[in-house]
């Protein structure tokens, strides 16, 4: 079993910052790809941003240049660094973890990210 618990959302004003951290308690995250997922409302889910084992980075282009993933296998931790943030980011944030990369892998409950104009 996996577990995932997200946090660090919450309301912020456009061009502001937040940072979301992702803590996995599981054995496997050091072999895992971790990802950054958002449902906007109303919308389907899409991923925002993706790290793998080795560090590589790969985002929507929605948010490249403004958002920064990263990882601490040592916490079995990963972060997303939000900047710049505008209206369109609202939505509801989610952490993924797949092992060794395949299959749909494991969700956390998402945590609220709130952009007011």
């Amino acid at each position: 079993q996996v577990q995932l618990v997200e946090s660090g959302g919450g309301l912020v004003q456009a061009g502001g910052s937040l940072r979301l951290s992702c803590a996995a308690a599981t054995s496997i995250f050091s072999i895992s790809v971790m990802g950054w997922y958002r449902q906007p409302p109303g919308k389907q889910r899409e991923l925002v941003a993706a790290i793998t084992t080795g560090g590589g980075t790969n985002y929507a282009d929605s948010v490249k240049g403004r958002f920064t993933i990263s990882r601490e296998n040592a916490k079995n931790t990963v972060y997303l660094q939000m900047n710049s943030l505008k209206p369109e980011d609202t939505a509801v944030y989610y952490c993924n973890l797949k092992p060794a990369g395949y299959g749909p892998g494991y969700w956390g409950q998402g945590t609220q990210v709130t952009v007011s104009s």
